[in-house]
């Protein structure tokens, strides 16, 4: 076991900057998550850790021990492929003793370390098999049973789960975390999908074009985005975002679109005139009475999901008989999550009222956070 330090570590190819100087502290045993869209550094990241690529400055070290010039070999981790890379003229019982097998192990210790890793990951019945005769859900078992039998000081998790279908991830995602806090060893995983990096991880890591935007748990960042880039990562579905404008005496948000929304008890005081954009997202804001609502929406799409109603549509001044116009690429759309059993169509004008406290603002030049209201 082993805790990961990575200092102020960047990465460039030639004169393009990819990382632009990222620090981690991972504690020993943690399961961290470096999560992001396709293209904003994370899997160069958890390559650098790895040593498969060379660190342009700073500085990564495992186990108190500075690792930039080692080997792969040589850093005591074992990493989990997207791809299987699995070898498909051995058995399931060969490709799990492989690396113990290259390292010189005696063979009762590589028979002994394999079956305690089937047994743990149910592999028990299969080790007689080719991959060929898996499931994908299983050869991926095999995959981290290969890194398990290492017994490293670290895992590294480069988004393991792509290549499984919708129900074999949740299945493997629960497996994956068990398995980490049995075995209590130091995890990096990355991931694009924000729903595994929630559930998966001890903390956050949420990137953006090379910069770590935010690093906290998984319920802080839900509830405190620092930005609005984490804000609208992070959630399904995403954050509604609306331009808008801090009222003169600070009492509230005048939104662009006309109405006019109340809070903040004084602290928007510092603020007032600033022009901002309002976050809520589709959970907190909720049908009142007619009369009560901070605004209607004008409801265009109904997405029904079962456990939950999603309706997006526009804002529109009350009594309006004309459903605003869309801006380009869906702008100034919104949408609220309502319960399964909510009875509403397209055309209709829901009154919404947002949930106190639970209204986000940040700053329309730079997306940083300005204050929850």
């Amino acid at each position: 076991m082993a805790e990961i330090a990575i200092r102020d570590v960047h990465k460039s190819y030639g004169e393009v900057a990819v990382i632009h100087g990222v620090s981690i502290d991972i504690a020993d045993g943690e399961l961290i998550v470096i999560v992001g869209p396709s293209g904003c550094g994370k899997s160069t990241l958890l390559r650098m850790v790895a040593g498969l690529e060379a660190i342009t400055e700073g500085e990564i070290a495992i186990g108190g021990r500075v690792v930039n010039r080692l080997e792969p070999k040589d850093r005591d981790i074992a990493m989990v492929f997207q791809n299987y890379a699995l070898y498909p003229h051995m058995s399931v019982f060969d490709n799990m003793a492989y690396g113990l097998k290259i390292a010189g192990r005696p063979k009762a210790e590589i028979r002994e370390r394999v079956e305690n890793a089937a047994r743990l990951l149910e592999l028990g019945g299969l080790l007689e098999r080719k991959p060929r005769q898996l499931s994908g859900g299983q050869r991926q078992r095999v995959a981290m049973g290969r890194a398990i039998v290492r017994n490293p000081s670290a895992f590294l998790f480069d988004e393991p789960l792509s290549n499984l279908d919708a129900k074999l991830r949740v299945q493997m995602r629960l497996e994956i975390k068990r398995l980490q806090r049995s075995l209590g060893i130091t995890s990096l995983y990355v991931t694009h999908d924000q729903v595994e990096a929630m559930t998966l991880a001890d903390r956050l890591v949420v990137m953006n074009q090379g910069v770590a935007e935010q690093i906290d748990t998984p319920l802080t960042l839900y509830e405190h985005p620092a930005t609005m880039f984490v804000a609208g990562f992070i959630g399904s579905p995403s954050m509604n975002f609306l331009p808008g404008r801090v009222d003169g005496d600070g009492s509230g948000v005048a939104l662009d679109q006309g109405p006019r929304l109340r809070g903040g008890n004084g602290q928007l005081s510092p603020h007032a005139g600033r022009p901002l954009t309002l976050g809520i997202r589709p959970e907190h804001l909720a049908p009142v009475a007619e009369g009560a609502q901070d605004f209607h929406l004008a409801v265009q799409v109904v997405e029904t999901l079962g456990a939950d109603t999603l309706a997006h549509g526009r804002i529109a001044e009350a009594g309006a008989t004309e459903v605003p116009p869309q801006g380009e690429g869906g702008a100034g759309i919104v949408t609220v999550r309502l319960p399964g059993q909510a009875r509403v169509a397209e055309g209709d004008r829901l009154p919404l009222r947002a949930e106190a406290g639970m209204l986000h603002l940040f700053d329309s030049e730079n997306g940083r956070s300005l204050a929850d209201i």
